[in-house]
């Protein structure tokens, strides 16, 4: 449904659904039983002020009856956000698509206590392109290469490319090895799948009993020694093909190999909450993201100029890969 609000300050309006009956004589009542707890006098100033509007931009007062209307927009109040110290580096952009590499720490969309500084905010106002949407998210904890719209009138192509799953996306991760070695029993490259569900309000993804729907290609690039924040463990750097997009998967899947990825606060086990330690980012990379352009039939590889700290050095000898890691350029 098209917001009859304008985009401001990069921040979509908020909408709100509105019950047709109730014991609220105005949307205005029923606003302040909803909300009334956070902020009752700024809920009464936008009303009275005009700041609340309905379908077509109508808008609403103090004395709006209930039930006349089903939704409802209005800028919400901006909280006071601590900067993410890292930039987002636009790898391409042209009439129909911005591809960019996302830093550790930022947030694709605006969530909770980021919302200027997520990486949908930041570019709408460094581009000034009020309709760029996401393709596509990352975690917030997660790097690399992340797609957006550009063009409204093009979207819909894209994102079916995502419906049809005919997009490759390409990991990598730094794991830390147990007693140094890779675990017995474990010979690369291998499939690993396993039944997820992530319910809503729940930090951690679910791990069930039945039939698969979560499914991870794994390689091992290399092992060596960290030259991190970790200096001197002995590391794992692995290569890691989704062929499923289930939140948390790769993060569960190494866990549940005994391989979880270094610095993650979730799995295995999960961390008492402290603010980021910007110095150990999860080592996490989303390096590479691929496919047929649905307007020119053109073959497109987007990869990530980032590089995860905690890999051991090329130069280290190690256990390898049949592949070594492809270089950082994006076409």
């Amino acid at each position: 449904m098209q917001s009859p609000l304008p985009v401001r300050d990069g921040v979509n309006a908020t909408r709100l659904r509105l019950p047709q009956e109730g014991p609220w004589g105005t949307v205005m009542d029923y606003v302040l039983h909803r909300f009334g707890h956070v902020d009752p006098d700024g809920i009464v100033r936008r009303f009275e002020t005009g700041e609340v509007v309905g379908l077509g931009g109508e808008p609403l007062d103090a004395a709006t009856p209930l039930g006349g209307h089903e939704f409802l927009w209005y800028y919400r109040n901006l909280p006071v956000e601590e900067p993410v110290p890292f930039t987002e580096d636009i790898l391409f952009q042209d009439g129909h698509l911005l591809v960019v590499d996302k830093p550790h720490f930022l947030p694709t969309t605006p969530g909770g206590r980021f919302v200027q500084e997520s990486a949908l905010v930041r570019l709408r106002n460094r581009l000034g392109l009020p309709e760029l949407i996401p393709m596509h998210r990352l975690d917030r904890a997660t790097a690399g290469v992340i797609l957006f719209s550009t063009n409204p009138e093009t979207r819909g192509a894209y994102q079916t490319l995502f419906e049809r799953r005919a997009i490759g996306k390409e990991y990598e991760c730094v794991s830390a090895l147990p007693h140094g070695v890779v675990p017995e029993g474990l010979e690369f490259p291998l499939t690993y799948g396993n039944r997820m569900t992530k319910r809503k309000g729940h930090l951690l993804a679910i791990v069930e009993d039945g039939e698969p729907n979560a499914e991870s290609g794994i390689d091992l690039i290399r092992t060596g020694t960290s030259a991190g924040t970790h200096a001197g463990a002995a590391v794992g750097h692995f290569r890691l093909r989704p062929r499923t997009g289930k939140t948390h998967q790769l993060r569960v899947h190494m866990a549940a190999l005994g391989l979880g990825i270094l610095n993650d606060p979730f799995y295995p086990v999960l961390w008492d909450k402290v603010p980021d330690d910007h110095a150990r980012p999860l080592q996490l990379l989303a390096r590479s993201i691929a496919f047929t352009d649905p307007l020119t039939g053109t073959e497109r590889t987007f990869r990530s100029r980032l590089e995860l700290q905690e890999r051991p050095g090329s130069e280290e000898s190690g256990e390898k890969s049949r592949h070594e890691p492809a270089g950082a350029a994006a076409r």
